[in-house]
């Protein structure tokens, strides 16, 4: 990796794409950070020896790539004072939300491709969907694939929209995990298990599900059958929850978070 790389913002994300790029052998004086906060400039410096700035500088100039790891409702805001040294460069934007169009309105620039990873990025394991402007040619794809394969898997779509549908299944998904390993743990915990032993068994039982079905060429729904022995004691669990509606219910929770993530692209992609 020959290229310089700025970011701007040193958060969570940033971090995780940083330390990819790092463990693949870049070097340090390769890369470039804007961060406002000194606790997460600070943060950078304890972790990687990275001098970052508090705001943009002409430095940004040799930058041929600009990953843009701001919040929100930031973006507009934090462009600015950016687009005066970056018009040269490639942007890969990993804010949520953010259509771009107005990235590319903003930047003053169609060299954008705009992102949705998710948190297991932070150790390598993330999901991240990807979009392309017109002015984004094979070699920049494969520059942010260089990039964004560092923190994991990726799949790029041809239909922006479509990243409305990737934040609500993997952009947020980390959290349906969270929640059903909550719920294990408190079920564990009232059959008589302590919360450590429930905690092991319902981590591991999540990860060797997922690394069969990856494994596997069967849909999941013939995975499940096999565990599914009628009148069994899987049988009666998933019983109980179709009794429930929960399948149901869960499809109409990634429906509203598909639905917000449109609505924050119109509230925090206007002018």
């Amino acid at each position: 990796m020959n290229h310089t790389i700025a970011f701007i913002g040193g958060g969570n994300m940033a971090t995780a794409i940083i330390g990819g790029l790092i463990k693949q052998g870049m070097e340090t004086q390769r890369l470039l950070v804007v961060e406002p906060f000194e606790a997460a400039r600070q943060a950078l410096s304890d972790k990687f020896g990275l001098n970052a700035q508090p705001q943009a500088h002409a430095g940004l100039s040799a930058a041929e790539v600009v990953v843009w790891a701001v919040k929100p409702q930031l973006f507009k805001q934090a462009s600015e004072p950016v687009a005066a040294y970056t018009a040269g460069a490639l942007h890969l934007s990993v804010a949520a939300g953010i259509p771009s169009d107005s990235v590319a309105r903003w930047l003053n620039t169609e060299r954008v491709v705009r992102s949705m990873p998710n948190t297991p990025a932070l150790i390598g394991l993330g999901m991240t969907g990807l979009f392309a402007r017109s002015g984004v040619n094979a070699k920049d794809r494969d520059l942010v694939e260089t990039i964004v394969a560092t923190t994991g898997e990726l799949l790029w779509l041809e239909n922006e929209a479509q990243l409305d549908a990737v934040t609500a299944l993997s952009g947020s998904g980390p959290a349906y995990v969270f929640y059903f390993l909550e719920a294990m743990v408190a079920a564990g915990t009232e059959l008589g298990l302590s919360a450590a032993q429930s905690y092991q068994l319902a981590v591991q039982t999540f990860k060797g599900a997922s690394a069969l079905a990856q494994a596997s060429s069967e849909p999941p729904h013939v995975l499940r059958e096999r565990v599914t022995s009628k009148g069994g004691t899987t049988y009666a669990a998933i019983t109980s929850l179709q009794d429930s509606q929960v399948s149901a219910l869960f499809v109409k929770a990634l429906h509203a978070a598909a639905l917000r993530a449109r609505e924050l692209g119109q509230e925090f992609g206007k002018d």
